[in-house]
């Protein structure tokens, strides 16, 4: 009875191996990313996200896939890559930034979606509360509108002189109460800074010509934005008319730096993509989207432009210059 009962129980360990086996090859996860832009070249196996994502075991081809789709900066054919990616069985998508988060809310309510660089979550609909996001989706929150005081400041620092500041503005992009109150907040600090804030419109078909003499005649000392996809799109182009105009330029990602902005400043997204990866393997692991608080970043970048500055006859502070987590020569 005793061997018998060793026998059943050894074969059942055996089922209990094969059957373990099977499951964990079954157990390859597939996460789908999509991007609103072509991913630059830092994108590689060890960089931002999937560095982080293989620290913390996930390895390509062993234990997971990733599927990338990008739009290439053409975001009428995000929700067909987002149907792409649900048609490969994808577990979690990551997203960024909010029209490729969009499009994926849009194409499914149940597979988990990690975004970045999404802007004014809660008032712009993709979640309803921060602490307890519900749903299907969760992730890291743009600061960038909340950054522009910010912006400011460092304008003011790099140009002490400075009395006059113009404020770009593409209305429509953003719910027009999210619009107002970034350009009050904006108005207090100016005055703060001894400056006078001008908010200056930018629509379709997008005269940034036209625009940029409208600043330089009312005799702006420099110019930033609030940050809608047309002031990354058409990057080379506003530095370019920057530099013609004599306008320091204070901007909000790295790619507008290396395009000729003077000056940048905005979250750290490295750290925000190591974030984002500590949620997809959360989620991979068991979590659920709706019990994973979005997060806002907590470190930040200064980059300055120095080819910039020679060419606008301008001389960076050492106190701002000593600060510089990039300096572009």
């Amino acid at each position: 009875m005793e061997r018998r009962q060793f026998l059943m129980t050894s074969l059942a360990g055996v089922i209990a191996a094969i059957g373990g086996g099977a499951q964990a090859a079954d157990r390859v996860r597939r996460v789908g990313i999509l991007w609103g832009i072509r991913p630059g070249p830092e994108w590689t196996a060890g960089g931002p996200f999937f560095g982080p994502m293989r620290e913390l075991g996930w390895v390509e081809g062993q234990n997971i896939v990733f599927e990338q789709r990008h739009a290439n900066e053409q975001p009428e054919r995000l929700p067909i890559l987002a149907r792409e990616l649900i048609a490969s069985k994808v577990d979690v998508i990551v997203t960024a930034p909010s029209s490729a988060t969009r499009a994926a809310m849009e194409a499914t309510a149940t597979i988990p979606i990690v975004f970045a660089e999404v802007g004014k979550p809660v008032r712009r609909g993709f979640v309803p509360s921060l602490a307890r996001p519900g749903g299907n989706v969760t992730g890291l929150a743009d600061i960038s509108l909340e950054l522009i005081p910010k912006r400011l400041e460092l304008l003011k620092e790099l140009v002490p002189g400075a009395t006059r500041a113009a404020l770009l503005v593409e209305p429509g992009f953003y719910p027009p109460d999210v619009d107002q109150e970034t350009i009050d907040d904006s108005k207090r600090a100016s005055r703060v800074l001894g400056l006078r804030l001008d908010t200056p419109e930018i629509r379709p078909p997008y005269d940034f010509d036209a625009a940029f003499a409208q600043i330089s005649q009312s005799r702006a000392d420099g110019l930033t934005f609030i940050p809608t996809p047309i002031f990354f799109t058409q990057r080379a182009r506003i530095a370019d008319l920057a530099i013609k105009h004599r306008l320091p330029f204070i901007a909000e990602l790295p790619h507008q730096g290396e395009a000729g902005a003077l000056l940048v400043y905005n979250s750290n997204w490295r750290q925000m993509y190591r974030q984002v990866a500590m949620y997809v393997d959360r989620i991979l692991r068991g979590a659920k989207p709706a019990d994973l608080p979005v997060q806002d970043p907590t470190t930040f970048d200064l980059i300055i432009n120095l080819k910039t500055a020679k060419a606008l006859g301008l001389t960076i502070p050492p106190s701002l210059l000593s600060r510089a987590d990039r300096v572009i020569e």
